[in-house]
């Protein structure tokens, strides 16, 4: 997708704003120490990365800061959804996958969406450093970041949490299922 269409109504501007800075003082454990206003002067500065976030909202991932990177000066936004986010859901790995698929194929892949979100998919690392920020998946499961060695096999993993406990499993990149989806991360 295009650069210039990234670009959002001041009418979406001020709505998805409003969300995210309510979402942020609503979960002040997540980001202890950050301040709403500096990460607010960085997305009015980047409309590129505002309108980024503006769709992982639409697709239901309630996207929220978990940290902030000193070195780069970056604040890191997660999917925060307590399910995988359901407007990505249904949907096979990457691209390769997606199109080595006959017949029934999904209507996309996690990593292309990702890619046309402007996101990045979780990693197992950042996936387990959500779920130490809550409870997260215990219905649902997500696709993440998958080595490229598993990958060049036509393996792809995914992660969910259940009896208290996060799993990583692994399926083949092609299969998809309504109850899986996946999480992106952002940095601002």
């Amino acid at each position: 997708m295009k650069t210039e269409k990234r670009r959002l109504t001041e009418d979406e501007h001020d709505k998805i704003l409003a969300i995210l800075k309510a979402r942020f003082e609503k979960n002040m454990n997540r980001h202890e120490g950050i301040e709403w206003e500096k990460i607010q002067n960085k997305l009015e500065a980047d409309e590129v990365k505002l309108w980024s976030l503006n769709e992982m909202e639409k697709t239901g991932g309630e996207p929220d800061v978990i940290g902030y990177d000193g070195e780069t000066d970056e604040y890191i936004f997660f999917d925060c959804s307590p399910e995988s986010p359901a407007g990505r859901r249904s949907i096979c790995y990457d691209r390769e996958a997606l199109e080595s698929r006959k017949e029934h194929k999904p209507k996309a892949s996690a990593m292309g969406m990702a890619e046309e979100m402007g996101i990045e998919i979780l990693t197992e690392e950042q996936y387990r450093e959500l779920q130490r920020l809550g409870i997260f998946d215990t219905k649902t499961s997500s696709w993440i970041k998958t080595p490229d060695r598993i990958r060049k096999l036509g393996g792809a993993l995914f992660c969910d949490r259940r009896y208290d406990t996060v799993f990583v499993y692994h399926n083949g990149a092609e299969s998809y299922y309504s109850s899986r989806g996946f999480r992106g991360s952002l940095r601002v």
